[in-house]
């Protein structure tokens, strides 16, 4: 009788009845919100429990886990709760947050690859040590079916585990072999095939001999290199799928004056859409009604918010700040200026990729070469003893002394010591071929907003100004969210001031704010506003009902160490550009104050790769440096790139170096460890060509046997991996 058909236990009915009626009510509950939100300013532990705590404390939240590698926030919550929100209880402790689509990230959440990879290293590991403590019986004289029952269990660990572990190499071999080409894989499978089918047919035929813990120990040493190369990067997701999820999922839909909440891909061009203050662009298009300023920055670079009113166009993923406006949609979807950018993205990193390292370059005449040394030697030995056993062991000698293990411990190992260099300065290394497309730099493009500038404006004349209209300044701008009232507010509290009493204070989306002080009228914005001249300086002015307008200008904060990078990169000969989506008042004054002679202003997204690939096309090879989504393709065109910790998602996935803390001063150390590293692997393959010299006539003239040449090949990885710990 099966589980199935043996009758249960007796219970009380309420107890049999209990189970079906969790269920019931399991199903009639409505399923958990999953949200995703990317918070850049996450960079330590003390954030990650500060950002946990606020979103737990959120009504409906039933949990909130951070990832500090993906600046990433993920929360369970009711269905009801939305991620406007939650976006809200992050900015009132200080983190800015932005909503990404659950549904695009959740194909690139786990790192599958390394998990296999050390999952396969733990079993060739563990096999090679019990095939090792059997081979010792034998060495140590075991003769005749004591030796050949040895052998046996030994083949019968090994054949499981080399199919297993050994299935990287294998399949590797075989794609490049489909396409009619060689990659350091296929001698490397070649070896541990015949090792492990030399050992095969020595224990059939009772031979003295069997090299089943040579293929298993250059199976281990092989995968230990890959594993290390693995850990030389962050998780490889794609930049262009980092930018999808970060369109909004949802937008308000208006239909006849009725608002309603529906998925972006319900959008269609000419429908109205609602944005209100704080609310990403879903849709490319035009506002019909209402007035307010808009955020830029991530996509152009602008430092400061952009007025719109109707008539004028907006894109996909620039941000809403005073007013509530309504968009016709032009372009929804795929068609949007955010989509466009994640194509121009793709096409940029599948430029890159294109990319040959020094291990490749090395693969290309190695591995011919390898095949060509063991077929001569099979065919002259078989032809000079007429014994196919003797001719098949030499051979099999040959190509695992010749194995490409130094060769492939060569990158990775110097890779993980200039890594860990790195991180101690605070780099993150994030991909396999950085260094050494690093180490060829000689251009270097910096971004202006959020890379050489902190981003935001810094009040520079609070001393030129009276208590009393500090007082009233202050009053109106804690009373706006606009970043210039925000960094005069943040200046004028360190500096003590207290806020005047004023009445019927209001913010004029896209202008500014007004209020009521001892029955006159006082205004806080824009010059035009408030009947100021135009000037050239970022300003916001305060004019007192009968008198004359006063000025509080701004300035974009230097980032630190930007002026200590640029000069230490043009020391070391570098050519140094400032590219832009700012206006060009505001980089050329940036480009004086740090000694830059090449800029660019007003650049769009497509214009700064487009001036990377021009630069690439001259000869040079470009490093840049950005933050934004504006810089996201020229970061993926670029030879090799770099972010901040503090850049989005989108930006720090399509950079090979991301930058832990705020300062810059470590850039141009990196290039020297870089130069460094580039040098320690040259040597490592003259290590690996010094030894094949050496090791390979033993081998051809029938002086090794495998498992000797399984002893060497070892000696020259541990060689090769104790030269690249010089760099640390």
């Amino acid at each position: 009788m099966t589980a199935a058909m043996r009758p249960a236990p007796s219970a009380c009915p309420a107890c049999a009845a209990a189970p079906a009626a969790e269920a019931l009510a399991e199903l009639a509950l409505p399923k958990e919100a999953r949200i995703a939100l990317s918070v850049p300013a996450v960079h330590c532990a003390a954030c990650i429990s500060t950002v946990e705590r606020a979103l737990a404390a959120a009504p409906g939240v039933h949990s909130a886990r951070v990832n500090l590698t993906l600046k990433r926030a993920s929360i369970e919550a009711d269905p009801d709760v939305m991620p406007d929100d939650l976006i809200r209880v992050l900015d009132g402790i200080g983190y800015e947050a932005h909503e990404l689509d659950a549904g695009t990230l959740s194909a690139t959440q786990t790192d599958k690859s390394g998990r296999e990879l050390l999952m396969r290293l733990a079993v060739a590991g563990f096999a090679s040590m019990n095939v090792m403590l059997l081979s010792v019986a034998v060495w140590s004289g075991a003769a005749d079916a004591t030796r050949d029952l040895f052998h046996w269990i030994s083949a019968a660990i090994t054949l499981p585990t080399i199919a297993f572990s050994g299935q990287p190499f294998f399949r590797n071999a075989w794609a490049a072999l489909r396409v009619g080409r060689l990659n350091m894989d296929v001698p490397i499978t070649l070896a541990i095939v015949l090792a492990v089918g030399t050992s095969v047919w020595e224990t059939t035929l009772s031979g003295d001999h069997a090299y089943f813990d040579a293929a298993l120990a250059l199976t281990f040493f092989l995968l230990a290199g890959r594993y290390l190369d693995h850990r030389t990067r962050a998780i490889a997701r794609s930049a262009a799928e980092e930018l999808a999820a970060l369109e909004v999922p949802r937008a308000i839909r208006l239909t006849d004056g009725t608002e309603t909440q529906v998925p972006v891909a319900e959008l269609s061009v000419g429908d109205l859409v609602l944005v209100r203050p704080g609310g990403r662009m879903p849709v490319d298009g035009e506002i019909t009604h209402g007035t307010s300023e808009i955020d830029r920055s991530l996509l152009t670079g602008e430092t400061l918010p952009v007025f719109a009113q109707p008539g004028q166009a907006v894109s996909a993923g620039e941000v809403n700040l005073t007013g509530p406006l309504t968009i016709r949609a032009s372009a929804v979807g795929r068609d949007t200026s955010l989509h466009r950018m994640a194509d121009l993205v793709a096409i940029a990193e599948s430029g890159r990729s294109r990319y040959t390292s020094l291990a490749d370059k090395a693969a290309q005449l190695y591995a011919p070469g390898v095949h060509i040394l063991s077929a001569l030697s099979f065919v002259g030995w078989w032809l000079y003893s007429g014994d196919l056993r003797m001719a098949v062991n030499i051979a099999a000698a040959v190509l695992i002394i010749t194995c490409p293990c130094a060769l492939g411990l060569a990158v990775p190992a110097v890779t993980t010591a200039a890594s860990g260099r790195l991180f101690r300065k605070g780099m993150l290394i994030k991909h396999a071929t950085a260094l050494e497309r690093l180490a060829q730099v000689d251009t270097v493009v910096f971004d202006k907003t959020g890379t050489l500038t902190a981003g935001t404006p810094e009040l520079t004349n609070l001393s030129d100004h009276s208590p009393r209209d500090l007082s009233l300044a202050l009053a109106l701008a804690q009373a706006s969210s606009h970043p210039l009232s925000m960094s005069l507010t943040a200046a004028a509290r360190a500096a003590g001031v207290t806020p005047a009493q004023v009445d019927q204070i209001t913010e004029v989306p896209g202008y500014g704010t007004q209020a009521i002080w001892q029955g006159r009228s006082i205004r806080l914005g824009r010059a035009a506003w408030v009947g100021a001249p135009a000037s050239a300086e970022t300003s916001a002015w305060l004019a007192i009902e009968d008198e004359a307008p006063r000025a509080f200008t701004f300035t974009d904060r230097l980032r630190k160490g930007a002026a200590e990078a640029v000069l230490a990169l043009q020391n070391a000969g570098k050519e140094v550009y400032l590219i832009s989506g700012d206006t060009s008042a505001a980089v050329e004054a940036l480009a004086t104050r740090l000694g830059i002679t090449h800029w660019m202003a007003e650049a769009l997204p497509a214009d700064k790769s487009d001036r990377i690939a021009a630069l690439s096309q001259q000869g040079k090879h470009v490093l840049m440096v950005g933050d934004g989504l504006n810089d996201t393709a020229a970061l993926a065109a670029a030879d090799v790139s770099i972010s901040p910790a503090s850049a989005l998602d989108a930006a720090r996935v399509a950079s090979d170096i991301v930058l832990l803390g705020g300062d810059l001063t470590p850039i141009a150390e990196a290039l020297d460890t870089a130069r460094s590293a580039t040098r320690r692997i040259r040597e490592n393959f003259r290590i690996a060509t010094l030894y094949n010299v050496i090791a390979v006539p033993i081998a051809v003239i029938g002086l090794a046997t495998p498992l000797v040449a399984a002893l060497a090949m070892s000696a020259s990885s541990i060689t090769v991996s104790l030269n690249a710990l010089r760099l640390r």
